[in-house]
């Protein structure tokens, strides 16, 4: 029996492989993302989320970072989902008009969920899906963080 003490799970980074670096920089800075480390210049984009960080890298390059082919790349959904949890309903009209108003793509109209919140989607300029969320039991707090119900 080892008496080895496991590593702590965390999620601490999502990197998303862009088509044009220039661009998601300027989108996601238009989004108000706080960039963070500047010093990459356009190499790579790291952006406070308020307890994660998001970052954009070139897609062929961080294919092959993690030994994975560059092509082909998927042309629709990559089973995958980054979520914008919001405080309200009227938070998640506002994101959804403002993400659209920067360039997003509509995928889906905010609209009731089944399970008792609201929530629409968006795609980045690479279409990577985004939700706008409001949902029971996950709560926004002033720190930018989400709070889980027990």
């Amino acid at each position: 029996m080892s008496n080895e003490v496991p590593p702590v799970p965390r999620l601490t980074v999502v990197t998303l492989g862009v088509s044009d670096i220039r661009a998601s920089i300027a989108f996601y800075d238009a989004l108000g993302f706080s960039r963070r480390l500047k010093a990459t210049s356009e190499a790579v984009a790291f952006y406070d989320t308020g307890g994660s960080v998001l970052g954009l890298f070139p897609w062929d390059q961080l294919a092959d970072d993690a030994s994975l082919p560059d092509q082909p790349r998927p042309a629709s959904f990559r089973g995958v989902t980054l979520a914008w949890n919001c405080a309200s309903r009227e938070e998640v009209d506002a994101v959804m008009a403002f993400a659209l108003g920067k360039g997003a793509k509509l995928l889906k109209a905010a609209s009731d969920t089944d399970y008792g919140g609201y929530r629409g989607y968006f795609a980045d300029p690479d279409g990577h899906a985004w939700e706008a969320v409001v949902a029971p039991g996950i709560e926004v707090g002033e720190d930018r963080r989400v709070h889980l119900a027990n």
